[in-house]
């Protein structure tokens, strides 16, 4: 690292980010196995890296948005996005894919911002870091690892307080979170990550310095706080295991050391507290008797007994009986309900009184009109209900602790049988999603502006738990991510073959010609076939002024987009369908497929199927809802 930052900057949290996803995909797995508490269900690990790639992946975001616009390269557009949802190579301030999440953490460090007001600001970053973890929190612990971010960034993006940027401010920010975290969950228990926070911040308190000084002092008092939550509660001491939330925590704590001091401290073992960089123990840290390492831990021969395992196909075993399935027989709630939830602040405590009447591990976090809500309960639609009456609920995963998906047996049952093959395809919109549903895929959705993480897409994979794997990323920007995500899977044992579809209504085509009967590889080039040869367009409509290959747009035209390119401007958005249509039947089809997006105008589908049937002979016309997909119209045509 040429260059180590003595104060908290934006490129302080956007090496931060890069470090800690690193560190949770190396300990991922060891994280998921020691998972017990408060449900078995062995995907911790799974879950806090999830958030924080998020969260790395919208930090890049704000570093792209402002070097797009500080310098745009020669012919492209000279502005941020022209059009909302478009699945172009015209927008520009996304992401691109989350492997770049960690791009540059290690690397150059100068000349990644320009001087003056093309900088990056401590706020804009660690404000964007914040919110990424808490529109993509994952499961208990990732919904904390949110706030703790939002509590980090309430202090060190505080306006007029250039102070916060240093170790004093450090300090306050990690009490800060500490107490946020604690707050946002109904009922604390200790021997938590909770407990690991606190201590961190207590830690850290004490200690003169610089960030470096105190992240370590803060990285120190965790590592003696995990050592000690196998005694604080029970289900964990059952298991021999620490706390796998607090296990996560102060690995992204290590990372914050090696962000200030340029060196990664001494891995944490239950047998000793955390050393500092190179040889030697932190300052005040005194070492724990014991010779044994971390319990539960990948490098751990014989795991004690009731220790969650992991099987060479991420199958999780022998869990700690206490913590099995969820469901009536184990007394545990049998649903996990998590949901982003758009509410005012009494909506939501009115939420939160309704919800912990209902089931247990209750999270609520977030804020300023956005929050994320976690909850177990045996009546998931209730749970769903009520944050209907709170304000809007969306992206809401509901999922069964007693069907034993991927990576979770459960205590004392088979794993599950492996499917030969599955189809694993991202969609834009909840209508998509049921019909790839409906077709035996299993689904990502992705939402305007928050494309999933190569992770998400792993997770789905796993989730599909199948031998072979078609993959189906349906949007240009995702092939990197995709492929990552291939890559982790093939890594895995699973036989992935990645069909770069671009559009939804390419993934449907291929989808159509789906045969799981056949031989893998035939399969495939049936697949591939399909999606090749169907044509794709949009309609959207652009956001601001930009340049487009069709010439310059203005806010509020509609822009038809065909292969990814703005062909189309208009200002009628039926007429300009029509036209997108006709371009494309110009070189002639067979099938056309329409779907429509939630503002899309009631009579557009009617008007271009006469459209067609009138003017284009043989030509079938398929529609279909997709609902908030981003366009207003998608348009395919084999």
């Amino acid at each position: 690292m040429p260059q180590v930052p003595q104060t908290f900057d934006a490129l302080a949290v956007r090496t931060w980010c890069g470090l800690a996803l690193e560190a949770l995909g190396r300990a991922r797995e060891e994280i998921d196995a020691i998972n017990v508490y408060p449900v078995a269900d062995g995907d911790t690990g799974t879950n806090l890296y999830l958030t924080l790639e998020s969260a790395a992946a919208a930090v890049e975001a704000v570093f792209a948005a402002h070097e797009a616009v500080a310098a745009p390269a020669p012919g492209t557009a000279r502005g941020p996005v022209a059009a909302a949802g478009t699945g172009t190579g015209e927008r520009s301030g996304a992401a691109g894919g989350t492997g770049a999440a960690g791009a540059g953490a290690g690397e150059d460090r100068e000349g990644s911002l320009a001087d003056g007001d093309r900088e990056v600001s401590l706020a804009d970053a660690i404000r964007a870091m914040a919110h990424g973890a808490l529109i993509g929190a994952r499961g208990n612990s990732g919904t904390i690892l949110a706030q703790l971010l939002r509590g980090m960034a309430q202090v060190l993006a505080a306006d007029g307080e250039t102070a916060h940027t240093d170790g004093r401010g450090l300090c306050l920010a990690l009490s800060n979170a500490a107490d946020s975290a604690r707050g946002a969950v109904a009922h604390p228990v200790e021997g938590t990550v909770l407990s690991v926070a606190s201590a961190a911040a207590d830690a850290a308190s004490g200690m003169e310095g610089d960030c470096g000084a105190v992240a370590l002092a803060a990285y120190a008092g965790a590592g003696t706080a995990l050592s000690a939550t196998t005694g604080q509660l029970a289900v964990l001491e059952h298991a021999g295991v620490v706390d796998a939330g607090g296990r996560g925590l102060v690995a992204v704590l290590a990372a914050l050391v090696q962000t200030f001091t340029g060196e990664a401290p001494r891995p944490f073992t239950a047998s000793a507290a955390p050393y500092g960089p190179g040889e030697g123990t932190a300052p005040g840290v005194t070492r724990v008797p014991g010779t044994t390492d971390l319990p539960g831990s990948a490098g751990t021969p014989d795991a004690a007994p009731g220790t969650a395992t992991r099987g060479p196909d991420g199958q999780g075993a022998d869990a700690a009986p206490a913590c099995g399935d969820g469901g009536a027989e184990s007394g545990h709630p049998a649903f996990e309900v998590i949901y982003l939830l758009e509410a005012q602040d009494a909506a939501v405590d009115r939420l939160r009184d309704r919800l912990d009447g209902l089931g247990d591990s209750l999270v609520v976090v977030g804020g300023d009109g956005l929050w994320n809500v976690h909850v177990h309960v045996d009546d998931a639609g209730a749970a769903v209900e009520a944050g209907v009456e709170a304000g809007r609920p969306h992206r809401i995963r509901i999922t069964h602790f007693g069907l034993g998906d991927a990576h979770t047996a459960g205590a004392g049952r088979p794993p599950r049988e492996r499917t030969q093959r599955a189809v694993v395809a991202v969609v834009p919109g909840e209508g998509l999603a049921g019909l790839y549903t409906e077709a035996g895929a299993t689904t990502v959705l992705a939402r305007p502006g928050e494309p999933p993480a190569s992770g998400e897409l792993v997770e789905a994979v796993r989730r599909a738990h199948a031998r072979e794997v078609v993959l189906l990323p349906n949007d240009a920007d995702l092939r990197h991510t995709a492929a990552a995500a291939a890559e982790q899977a093939r890594a895995e044992g699973v036989r992935v073959a990645l069909i770069p579809t671009r559009s939804a209504v390419q993934g449907i085509a291929a989808l159509a010609v789906h045969e799981a009967e056949r031989r893998f590889d035939e399969d495939v080039v049936a697949m591939t076939s399909a999606a090749g040869a169907t044509r794709y367009a949009e309609v959207a409509v652009a956001e601001r002024q930009s340049w487009t290959m069709a010439g310059i747009c203005q806010a509020g035209d509609v822009l038809g987009l065909i292969d990814g390119d703005v062909a189309v401007i208009g200002a009628d958005v039926t007429a300009t369908a029509e036209t997108v249509l006709d371009r494309m039947l110009a070189a002639g089809g067979e099938m056309v497929t329409l779907v429509l997006g939630d503002d899309a105008p009631e009579s557009i589908a009617a008007h271009l199927e006469a459209r067609v049937r009138e003017s284009y002979l043989a030509v079938d016309t398929v529609v279909y809802r997709g609902g908030r997909q981003g366009a207003l119209l998608l348009i395919g045509v084999e």
